[in-house]
């Protein structure tokens, strides 16, 4: 089995190490074409996207590399055309909304940031699982995720299912496409530490394996 990890080499070694951990070929690849040969597809984490992508100026998105953005929608977007299983991880997953028309927060509130940013360690909180979804199949009604983020999915993008989220501001943790193998979390699994949280972040790479 290979995924495909749509991102920079020098960026992407957690999730190379995430997925050759479920027994499974990494192939780092901005390459359409080689992304396409793979039979999944992992978006990473990474920087905020260009707002220009959901049709807004920018309010405080940072760290941007539109190049990127540009390479990562449009094998998303190819992914889609094939219907090929996708998991997207913190910008993964708001690349996999804006992708389908969606919009982001671009930069939380000062307190709701404050829990979700990334300051030399992830923040760690509770969120709460929509029952009956993939997420609640792997967890149950509740999971203590990190985070490492200052943005937000605003308006979900077309065919997409908020299957997690925050209840202390709201925030969306996860999302699920109706009916194509699309899924995302806002936290990320590929790093979290279970004896911290309680929760196994290799569950939701062996729900999205099975999905290959």
């Amino acid at each position: 089995m290979k995924i495909a990890i749509a991102g920079r080499t020098e960026k992407t070694g957690n999730y190379v190490r995430y997925v050759e951990a479920a027994g499974a070929a990494a192939i780092v690849t901005l390459l359409p074409s080689e992304a396409m040969a793979c039979d999944g597809l992992l978006l990473p984490g990474g920087g905020d996207i260009a707002p220009a992508f959901y049709g807004e100026i920018n309010r405080g998105c940072t760290e941007i590399d539109t190049e990127l953005d540009i390479l990562q929608l449009q094998i998303f977007d190819l992914a889609l055309q094939k219907s090929m299983p996708v998991l997207g991880i913190c910008k993964g997953l708001q690349i996999i909304n804006v992708g389908l028309g969606g919009t982001l927060i671009q930069d939380l509130a000062p307190p709701v940031k404050e829990r979700h940013r990334y300051d030399s360690k992830d923040q760690y909180h509770e969120t709460v699982i929509t029952e009956n979804s993939w997420l609640h199949g792997l967890y149950g009604t509740r999971a203590v995720v990190n985070s490492a983020h200052h943005q937000a999915i605003r308006k979900l993008g077309k065919g997409l299912t908020a299957v997690s989220y925050c209840p202390l501001d709201g925030c969306i943790e996860a999302i699920a496409h109706e009916s194509l193998p699309v899924i995302g979390v806002q936290w990320h699994p590929e790093r979290i530490d279970s004896c911290q949280s309680g929760t196994d972040g290799k569950k939701v790479l062996a729900y999205f394996t099975a999905l290959v």
